[in-house]
């Protein structure tokens, strides 16, 4: 595998744990440990991402950005049941 390939799978690893990571912080938006790790893989992907268009030009697979903190934007309702609740249907 050239050095292009291992760098763009590198990127996906860490596209792959951070999108695990967030869906863990899904239901344990409390959990430190978790909101570590995000960081630390934002980080090493962003640092592999550079990395990566110093030698071969722009990266252009990105993933939707999440904040650095807990509770997540879509945690905190309503959810669908309780819009449908709330016009008595």
């Amino acid at each position: 595998m050239d050095i292009k390939s291992q760098l763009e799978r590198k990127i996906c690893e860490y596209d792959f744990a951070l999108d695990e990571l967030y869906l863990f912080l899904d239901s344990h938006p409390d959990n430190e440990k978790a909101m570590s790790l995000v960081k630390r893989f934002r980080l090493a992907r962003k640092t592999a991402i550079e990395e990566y268009e110093k030698k071969y030009g722009k990266y252009f697979v990105t993933t939707n950005e999440t904040p650095d903190t807990s509770p997540w934007q879509w945690t905190l309702g309503p959810w669908p049941w309780e819009i449908a609740d709330e016009k008595g249907e």
